[in-house]
């Protein structure tokens, strides 16, 4: 028996939440030069791209792109970055993921970063399932979702943007 899938945001809907959630990091980060955008691996990172372009277009700060790699079957592993420590040292960073679900990915995303000194850290996601296992909440998040742990939630930010509900 096959699943009954359930759309939560479409095409439109998603572009919306990621020039409010910049928008809101802009507000946030205003007396800023630069930011470093951190995505997780795959689709946090293509979302932090979509933020990039559009903070580009709303305001003067100047955004750094890193991906973050995370090994989530075991997140004791070295995380890796696209970015040398020297290229985040006293920066405001914001940890970027599509979908926060226990918060074990950002955390050890975060950890990471926790090895400079920083001038801000902060967490954006496009959806928050509110089902934390670890003391981590989004700053920035385009929908709040009550789900069952049985449930899965599926991004989409390739062509036509989808988040549903498995």
């Amino acid at each position: 028996m096959k699943k009954e899938t359930t759309l939560i945001l479409n095409h439109t809907q998603i572009e919306h939440k990621i020039r409010r959630i910049a928008f809101q990091i802009y507000e946030n980060n205003i007396e800023e030069k630069e930011i470093v955008l951190a995505g997780i691996a795959r689709s946090g990172y293509i979302f932090a791209e979509k933020l990039k372009e559009c903070l580009e277009n709303i305001s003067p700060i100047r955004i750094i792109l890193c991906e973050v790699t995370v090994n989530k079957k075991k997140p004791l592993d070295i995380v890796k970055t696209s970015l040398e420590e020297e290229q985040y040292n006293n920066k405001s960073i914001i940890m970027v993921d599509d979908v926060l679900n226990s918060g074990a990915t950002l955390i050890y995303g975060i950890k990471h970063f926790l090895n400079v000194p920083l001038k801000k850290l902060q967490t954006a996601v496009l959806v928050d399932r509110s089902h934390k296992r670890y003391p981590i909440k989004a700053d920035f998040k385009g929908i709040s979702l009550s789900t069952s742990l049985s449930e899965r939630v599926k991004v989409s930010l390739k062509g036509e943007y989808k988040a549903e509900l498995l």
